[in-house]
């Protein structure tokens, strides 16, 4: 039993760094791309990054949503949020711009795409999501490791935010009222964004 015990530490510590690498790796990859936007093309796409590994707590709580037992096994068989990156963006338009970008890195392989932007949720959430496998290198071979990715602009991502927070208050059981209202302000940010973009688009044509 204690040998099983401590396979499974030293398992667990090999995800955890492969996680971080992969992130790492990816962080690095979006602050260079935003750098040949700027020097280049004379863009400023991407506003912030913010990036997290999920915690022990958060991964069993979503293995549980999601039926699985919590287990190193079905961690890496059914999650595929554990390494996550968002990426802030000034206006819709950059959301694809950035997310195509990513696409067309050849050691990148897209596993997942959630188009919540031309697809939201019945709630209003708009974002575009994507999974991909980084290539770490460890114990001499490469290996894929999962990282999500979400690209959504300031607007959309400060919804979000207080949306998580009041679903969480509730736990998922959001008051039918509470929840109109969300849905509402959702669509109030998607009619900012398309006028911050129309504006935008006004001041590059004088």
């Amino acid at each position: 039993m204690a040998a099983e015990n401590e396979n499974q530490v030293r398992r667990w510590e090999e995800l955890m760094f492969l996680y971080r690498s992969a992130l790492n790796k990816m962080e690095t990859r979006i602050s260079v791309l935003n750098d040949e936007f700027q020097s280049f093309y004379n863009m400023n796409p991407i506003e912030h990054v913010k990036s997290r590994i999920k915690s022990p707590r958060s991964i069993a709580e979503k293995l549980k949503r999601l039926g699985y037992e919590d287990s190193i096994e079905n961690m890496e068989l059914y999650l595929n949020d554990i390494a996550g990156i968002r990426i802030i963006c000034s206006f819709m338009k950059d959301v694809m711009i950035i997310a195509d970008k990513i696409k067309e890195q050849d050691d990148l392989d897209v596993v997942l795409v959630k188009d919540y932007m031309n697809n939201p949720k019945p709630n209003g959430y708009k974002s575009y999501h994507m999974v991909v496998t980084v290539p770490v290198y460890f114990n001499g071979e490469s290996v894929p490791v999962k990282v999500e990715i979400q690209i959504r602009t300031i607007a959309m991502d400060f919804w979000a935010s207080i949306e998580h927070k009041i679903n969480y208050k509730y736990d998922g059981d959001t008051p039918p009222a509470l929840k109109a209202e969300l849905k509402e302000c959702a669509d109030i940010v998607y009619m900012l964004d398309k006028r911050m973009e129309s504006i935008s688009k006004a001041m590059l044509s004088e």
